[in-house]
């Protein structure tokens, strides 16, 4: 019978120092700065064992999402002119909104939930998360899941 795979999506706060020098190191890898896993792992400090324990189960979030839909749900305030500001930034990352729906607001606060295809020519998509939870309102951006 075969294991299921769940997955998470963290904030690189919440991910473990070695599983970060692991991202590092193959990237060292992929852009030719270090020819071998040896060379790798020693110039970011950990150890050829580890690199090989993670190697395949971490990668930078932004390197799967060509191709995928992301369903996300963003809580922001009640207030005039910031759904439309978020759009803004979704439309300027050339991502394709497949779903939208904001609550109605409660308490001051609304919820908006979207489905997006990330196409092929969007940009980097946890740019497009860190610029929308840096819009002035915006409480929380959190990914739901990745399809």
């Amino acid at each position: 019978m075969a294991e299921k795979t769940t997955y998470f999506v963290l904030k690189e706060k919440a991910v473990p120092e070695v599983l970060l020098k692991v991202v590092e190191a193959k990237k060292l890898l992929d852009t030719g700065r270090c020819e071998s896993v040896q060379d790798a792992t020693e110039a970011v400090g950990i150890s050829r064992s580890s690199f090989y324990k993670y190697k395949d189960d971490i990668f930078p979030f932004h390197e799967d999402t060509k191709g995928k839909t992301i369903n996300m749900v963003i809580q922001l305030e009640d207030e005039p002119g910031l759904l439309s500001a978020c759009l803004d930034k979704i439309a300027h990352s050339h991502v394709n909104i497949l779903t939208i729906h904001q609550s109605i607001p409660v308490g001051g606060f609304a919820t908006l939930t979207l489905s997006v295809d990330v196409l092929e020519d969007s940009g980097d998509f946890s740019e497009l998360v860190n610029s929308i939870e840096a819009i002035q309102g915006i409480h929380y951006v959190k990914i739901l899941a990745r399809e």
